[in-house]
């Protein structure tokens, strides 16, 4: 007993205060270095690029409205100023370091909104809607069913696209895998809505079409819009200019350029846009019809003499 009481003497006092308070969860310091505030919601969210989400988001819905009620041209237009907001609302997120989770979640929703059920909305009134069946085969008696289904095709695509981008975005393994000149996989769904606005825009400005009527021509917009559809959930790769850095140096030529594009869009703005959309859309599958055609040679590929004339 003695020693016992002795050799519990000898301990340090801060020993024995932690052997006599171990059972006690409120002694637990595992629990005191656990971060309390990490789990709270922060309170507030950064103004600037949620207003440009927001204006995104009310072009969509003004988009919804102005193609229920027949102004086919005006729902075009506020897809193109959609995807304005949007391509501003993140680069002024990452410039002014503002960037944070809820700008990315509101943006996703703003997208699906915006990118997702307008264009669809539109592309049905526009060019499926108006076009009365006809007697003949399936297709002409059920074009409006027909349309209703890929129509429904590239919402869902277009909503699975994006999950797959923030998956992709929000995965560290995956973002050191990629490439140093970065790719979107998979079209870009502002860019299939603004190919959708941008054919009607052309159709509606130059030609004077309100709407389709030609079951033909019906047809053949829906076999489009299951092409986009169809290159949203592929693995084609699409350029991203994300990364493009406007406040380096740039050549003056450059400035002259961009000046002459928004010119050309303003007086020309059905053929300008209708040309930027669809070199947009071609390029990823031309990329990849070329990558087909000219692999890429790895140095394992290579033979010894190339090897080794290389080396030398």
């Amino acid at each position: 007993m003695h020693r016992a009481g002795r050799a519990r003497d000898r301990l340090p006092r801060e020993q024995i205060h932690s052997a006599m308070d171990m059972d006690d969860p409120n002694n637990d310091p595992l629990r005191e270095r656990r971060p309390v505030r990490s789990k709270r919601f922060r309170r507030g969210i950064y103004v600037l690029p949620s207003l440009f989400t927001t204006a995104n988001i009310f072009c969509g819905y003004y988009a919804i409205i102005s193609s229920m009620k027949g102004d086919f041209n005006a729902a075009a237009v506020a897809i193109g100023f959609a995807i304005l907001f949007d391509g501003l609302d993140g680069r002024i997120a990452r410039m002014t370091n503002s960037t944070s989770a809820f700008g990315l979640e509101f943006d996703s929703l703003a997208d699906v909104i915006t990118f997702g059920i307008a264009p669809a909305v539109l592309a049905f009134m526009w060019g499926i809607r108006s076009v009365v069946p006809v007697e003949g085969s399936h297709a002409a008696k059920n074009i409006n069913q027909i349309g209703w289904v890929i129509t429904f095709a590239y919402l869902i695509c277009g909503a699975a696209r994006l999950a797959r981008f923030n998956i992709q975005s929000g995965n560290p393994e995956h973002t050191a895998q990629l490439p140093r000149k970065k790719h979107f996989v998979g079209m870009p769904i502002p860019a299939a809505a603004a190919f959708i606005a941008a054919v009607v825009h052309f159709i509606s400005g130059v030609f004077k079409f309100n709407s389709l009527t030609e079951w033909q021509l019906s047809a053949a917009w829906i076999a489009i819009l299951a092409v986009l559809a169809f290159l949203m959930v592929s693995t084609i790769r699409y350029p991203s200019f994300k990364d493009l850095d406007l406040r380096s140096r740039k050549p003056f030529v450059l400035v002259i350029g961009i000046a002459l594009l928004i010119g050309a869009i303003y007086y020309y703005s059905e053929y300008v846009l209708l040309i930027l959309a669809s070199i947009y859309a071609f390029s990823g599958p031309f990329s990849k019809i070329i990558g087909m055609l000219h692999p890429r040679r790895t140095i394992a590929d290579r033979s010894p003499q190339e090897q080794t004339h290389r080396v030398s």
